[in-house]
């Protein structure tokens, strides 16, 4: 157990945001959180923050509480037989090295995840997804701490109201569970995922069955890195936008004002509309405002240059969000969580 107090979080968000939290306490077992929890801090009364790599925050100011820095890592198969594996992971552990680990066992699944930042641990929280893919395509549980019960419960997927970018853990059980464990179902005899237009187009005019895991490994991390910043050059959190869904006759009526527009179909009623395509196309990409703007190569993705606030950052976003309904009447939400 590691603890501080008056602590800088700016190593501890990949924003690079100096905000300051009042107690920092690392743990890195069970057993470590939950002494913290009986000895350390009352979690029902004090205001807390579980943080993993802070890859998917915005500190908008100081944190006047406790940050809980969750370092429980390990990865094990628990179950497998001739079709799948059921592996088990830390949530401190950094979920690129789940990918690269289930990929080197050739287990199929979580491949097109790869190189999403964060840990382990913030990965069912956000359900996160990318190229076609989402966390609970795999996901079998989730084990960690339930405050009010004082107890370690493990929640089964379908208790977990996954949705877009959101599950139970940003509602209902909002600051009222710690994870600490992850496990997943992988297949071992699966097939490329290109239903992502940008991955099926990378592997064009290739034969399906010569496309192996690692290669559709290292084809989703060569996207990203062509779209993406590198938080250690330039600060980001990713995607600071939700990718908005319309029903079909506002996009009808967005296709004919604006021809060009892109779009996905989600069911007969809804389309869901790139955030990205909507900032550039208002003219914000590449935009810059002191110490922060939209990232050259993609819009939906905000930058540090080196010294912005936190709250430089989120008056961009709400400027962002201002001129994208101004022209569209869409409301872009914060796919980052701001503090």
């Amino acid at each position: 157990m590691i603890k501080h107090t008056d602590f800088s979080l700016k190593n501890f968000n990949t924003f690079g945001i100096d905000a300051k939290t009042s107690l920092f306490i690392e743990f890195n077992s069970e057993a470590e959180l939950e002494k913290i929890l009986n000895e350390e801090i009352d979690v029902n009364n004090k205001r807390f923050l579980i943080l993993g790599e802070g890859s998917n925050v915005l500190f908008s100011e100081d944190f006047h509480g406790t940050v809980l820095r969750n370092s429980i890592e390990g990865i094990q198969i628990i179950y497998e037989d001739e079709r799948k594996a059921v592996v088990k992971s830390g949530a401190g552990t950094h979920w690129d090295d789940l990918v690269e680990f289930c990929v080197r066992k050739n287990l199929w699944g979580i491949e097109n995840l790869s190189l999403i930042p964060g840990t382990v641990g913030a990965a069912p929280i956000q359900n996160i997804g990318a190229y076609g893919a989402e966390l609970k395509d795999v996901l079998v549980s989730v084990r960690g701490f339930k405050i009010g019960e004082n107890k370690f419960i493990e929640m089964p997927k379908e208790t977990l109201e996954l949705s877009y970018r959101n599950s139970i853990f940003k509602t209902k059980l909002k600051n009222k569970f710690i994870i600490t464990y992850v496990t997943i179902e992988l297949d071992k005899s699966g097939k490329p995922n290109l239903s992502y237009t940008g991955l099926a187009k990378y592997f064009n005019g290739k034969n399906i069955k010569e496309i192996g895991i690692e290669e559709v490994r290292n084809a989703v991390i060569e996207i990203r890195r062509s779209k993406l910043p590198d938080p250690e050059i330039l600060g980001s959190a990713g995607s600071f936008f939700k990718n908005p869904v319309v029903n079909t006759g506002t996009f009808n009526k967005l296709k004919l004002k604006y021809p060009d527009i892109v779009a996905y179909k989600v069911d007969e009623d809804h389309w869901k509309i790139p955030a990205g395509w909507l900032i550039d196309n208002a003219g914000l990409r590449g935009f810059r405002t002191g110490n922060t703007g939209t990232y050259e190569k993609q819009a939906l993705v905000i930058v540090n240059y080196g010294n912005a606030s936190g709250k430089e950052i989120l008056d961009l976003a709400k400027f962002i969000q201002t001129k994208v309904k101004e022209k569209y009447q869409i409301e872009l939400e914060p796919e980052v969580n701001i503090i």
